[in-house]
């Protein structure tokens, strides 16, 4: 007789909030349940339900919990994890699905305490940034903040709300000249239990107080926690730009450069020896959730800088470069349109990986030695269209050639 194995039950894991779950398929999974695993504060919030389960309190050991679900599972019966809020997002799937194989799980999620934050506040968050305090360091989350316009952060007892203020303001402003960060903050707590709360602060407030660690802190920039839509267009006419006896990047070369930078959604950019900053105005304009910063040595042009970027999220850096550069955040781009060698080999040095450096030069020398480094080198010679003579004729008048030198951080 051929011997047939009974199938393996899955583990089912239901997302609570306050004792709520969400859905017909969590309400089946907890109701048919032979074990129900969870914290002391999970059972006693499902004291009422009259589930018919097992409960089974487990507390801080992962690994006894992944063998009880196993053994129980394999012994044919049906075993529930409870679970807060949605068990996929920094929750106890990933353990889960690590060890037993996702085929075996039957995820019934609730709304995240992430979600829930936002959604209390009345802030749409698809274009968050999300850090946790649990397990890692309160500086990572504290560096996202002050990187991303819109940053929700999971706090923990070993790093409450006022840690992470104190050590975003710990890391100072972006460098000589610049402001330091600001952010509208707030911090959510006992999200969907009784006595949930939403208290407003800034980051200074945030450092001074004292609160519930079980919280998440939203982290919002200028704009009220709206990203603005990206721009559809790029390499606007100069004449848009407040600038200097021309010295501004050139449209064209400018569309090119933007190009080559290969923008990211999120993450830090350097504009190195700005001028009018167009190039820094147009990128921010273009990935709202950058981080961009323009590095200017001189005062008169750093203020036609500031009155381009009205309206965008360019901070500018009064200050001679490369020195200007020591404070700043690690880039994830760098545009060098000024200063030369020296202040390209040195914003090179702080790219992250996977970054991407472009620069332009007027020298052609000059230009060959960058590409050495960078490894990609092109000529622009445009020649522009203007009117001649009483009938205004059209001729071409050629502008001086420009190298656009690239490439990507290993």
């Amino acid at each position: 007789m051929t011997r047939v194995d009974a199938p393996v039950l899955p583990v089912a894991v239901v997302g609570l909030h306050g004792g709520q779950w969400f859905g017909s398929g969590a309400e089946a999974a907890l109701r048919q349940a032979d074990v129900l695993v969870g914290s002391a504060r999970q059972h006693q919030d499902l004291a009422g339900s009259a589930l018919p389960g097992e409960a089974v309190e487990l507390w801080g050991n992962l690994d006894e919990l992944v063998e009880l679900c196993a053994a129980r599972s394999a012994a044919g019966q049906r075993v529930c994890v409870l679970a807060s809020g949605d068990p996929g997002f920094f929750g106890i799937v990933r353990l889960l699905a690590a060890r037993l194989g996702p085929e075996r799980l039957d995820v019934h999620p609730a709304p995240s305490s992430i979600s829930l934050a936002f959604a209390r506040v009345g802030i749409p968050w698809d274009d968050a940034v999300v850090a946790t305090c649990h397990g890692r360091p309160v500086e990572s989350a504290a560096t996202a903040v002050a990187e991303h316009p819109k940053v929700a952060v999971l706090v923990s007892r070993d790093a409450p709300p006022e840690a992470l203020g104190k050590a975003v303001l710990a890391l100072g402003p972006a460098g000589p000249g610049a402001a330091p960060v600001t952010r509208d903050v707030w911090v959510c707590t006992r999200l969907g239990e009784p006595g949930e709360s939403a208290t407003r602060t800034d980051l200074p407030g945030l450092a001074a107080g004292l609160f519930d660690p079980l919280s998440v802190v939203i982290c919002v920039g200028p704009g009220g926690g709206v990203a603005p839509a990206a721009s559809r267009g790029w390499g606007a006419d100069a004449s848009t730009f407040a600038h200097r006896a021309g010295l501004i990047t050139k449209a064209e070369v400018r569309a090119i450069v933007l190009g080559k930078l290969d923008l990211p959604t999120n993450g830090v950019l350097w504009d190195v020896g700005a001028g009018s900053g167009s190039v820094a105005v147009e990128a921010a304009r273009l990935a709202p959730g950058l981080r961009v910063l323009a590095v200017e040595r001189d005062p008169e042009a750093c203020r036609r800088i500031r009155a381009n970027a009205a309206g965008t999220a360019v901070s500018v850096i009064e200050g001679v470069a490369p020195a200007a550069l020591a404070g700043l955040p690690p880039p994830d781009r760098v545009f060098v349109g000024g200063g030369g060698l020296a202040v390209l080999d040195a914003a090179r040095a702080r790219l992250r990986p996977g970054g991407v450096a472009v620069a332009t030069f007027a020298v052609m020398a000059t230009a060959v030695a960058a590409a050495d480094r960078l490894g990609s080198l092109v000529q622009l010679q445009v020649s522009r269209a203007t009117g001649i003579g009483p009938d205004h004729a059209l001729r071409l008048r050629a502008e001086n050639p420009v190298f656009v030198v690239w490439g990507r951080a290993s």
